[in-house]
């Protein structure tokens, strides 16, 4: 009897069953059955990947040839990689594996001998040998694994392969040549299977990985890790949340730039700020929602804007809102304007006319009001604004996500692009800095009766 099956004897039967049933249990009971549990009974639990992953680490089911696994980081992809590649060299005594990273020293560094590598998921007793001269690690069951570096992806060509994993595919340098390399000899077997691990980057090598057939894909973000500190989650968000590269790297979002766009993710990212200096005028603007005599339109953009001293622009507050009626949505203008001391508030008169006016009216008599019409598109309104951003002329104090997902939307004399039939926050956005860095419109300022 081999070592390996002497281990599952020595473990005893039913070991599905018994992992199901703590799977049920409350932790007092989980922890008095262990108790009880003999060393190899729990020598082989510590070993039962299924009872302990997260259900984004584990395999999918059907038949896939490539498995790819899109997370943000913390999310437990190496460990799934690894898993998934002990898994399959126990299962297939005699395959050829492929370890492929950006270079053999991150192969060797997270792969091989990192926290969560190969070598720290093998087996309580099980012999799993890195001969690091050589680049090759050797399974217990005589399976063979080959470290291969993307940025030389000559030496893909040629070998064949079983199973695969290649970790952090988006940032691979020569990622298209080492890519087809490897899939050209994953000819080894009946079922040859490669498994993907990466945060996303709006790379063309992703792109395809993504939409080619036979691959099926796993997502998530860091918070789906149960196992890290609710500290770094909570420090990380606080300082990446809602930024492109939070989106990228906590989320597992893959942020891709629209063609034409007039903003751009780093473009925000560049822009931000901590808080504003003192200012010398601040405006509120409001696009009001169509459909707006009902409440059932779109959301209502609110955004407050102040003009500093040093002549910049600082974006201080989306506080559109969403569902209401006309009066909750007046009364949210009327609020942000008090919160920022706002010295004037530009509503947009094409949707509702007169009527937008004696609904903000209605909730405060002496709003200093002034209605103006819009002669151009969203897009065309937006270009010159989108301008003063790109001379560094606006920043943003702080983060807003959904404001900045309308922005990046609007491109270049096309339709809008973003999220949500129409970009309310970005449109009123355009009209705050309109008003206050680009022209001194002739607006119809109204008072109350």
């Amino acid at each position: 009897m081999t070592r390996a099956k002497r281990r599952r004897a020595d473990a005893g039967p039913d070991l599905d069953a018994l992992l199901d049933q703590l799977a049920a249990l409350d932790r007092a009971d989980q922890i008095s059955i262990l108790d009880r549990m003999s060393r190899p009974q729990l020598r082989t639990l510590n070993n039962a990947w299924r009872y302990w992953a997260h259900p984004g680490q584990l395999a999918p089911p059907g038949a896939w040839r490539v498995w790819l696994i899109r997370a943000g980081r913390g999310f437990g992809k190496t460990r799934a990689g690894a898993e998934w590649v002990s898994a399959m060299a126990r299962a297939h005594p005699k395959a050829r594996i492929a370890l492929v990273g950006a270079t053999e020293e991150d192969v060797r560094r997270v792969m091989i001998e990192g926290e969560a590598g190969l070598l720290s998921v093998a087996h309580g007793g099980e012999r799993t040998a890195y001969r690091r001269a050589d680049g090759v690690v050797e399974f217990e069951s005589g399976a063979v694994a080959a470290v291969f570096s993307a940025a030389a992806p000559e030496k893909l060509r040629g070998p064949e392969h079983q199973i695969a994993w290649c970790d952090e595919l988006a940032k691979w340098r020569y990622g298209d040549a080492a890519w087809d390399n490897l899939m050209l000899g994953m000819r080894q077997g009946a079922d040859p299977r490669v498994v993907v691990t990466t945060t996303p980057r709006p790379v063309p090598l992703l792109q395809r990985v993504m939409g080619a057939a036979g691959t099926v894909e796993t997502r998530g973000s860091s918070h789906d890790n149960p196992h890290l500190p609710d500290a770094f989650l909570a420090a990380i968000e606080a300082q990446y949340g809602g930024t492109r590269l939070g989106r990228q790297e906590i989320a597992g979002e893959l942020i891709e730039d629209l063609d034409g766009a007039l903003w751009t993710r780093a473009m925000l990212d560049d822009c931000r700020v901590d808080a504003a200096p003192e200012s010398v005028r601040v405006v509120v603007a409001v696009d009001p929602p169509a459909g707006s005599a009902d409440g059932t339109g779109d959301a209502c953009g609110i955004v407050a804007v102040a003009l500093g001293r040093d002549g910049r622009g600082y974006v201080l507050e989306d506080a559109s809102v969403a569902g209401l009626s006309p009066e909750g949505w007046a009364r949210a203008v009327v609020a942000c304007a008090a919160r920022h001391g706002a010295d004037r508030v530009i509503a947009e008169k094409n949707q509702g006319g007169q009527m937008v006016a004696s609904v903000l009216f209605a909730a405060d008599a002496a709003l200093p009001l002034a209605l103006v019409h819009a002669k151009l598109g969203k897009g065309a309104r937006a270009e010159p604004v989108a301008t003063l951003y790109e001379r560094g002329k606006v920043a943003h104090v702080g983060v807003f996500a959904a404001l900045e997902a309308e922005l990046c939307g609007l491109v270049v004399g096309g339709a809008y692009r973003g999220p949500g039939r129409s970009p309310d926050r970005a449109d009123a956005l355009v009209w705050a800095l309109t008003e206050l860095m680009i022209v001194k419109r002739k607006a119809a300022r109204v008072r109350p009766w």
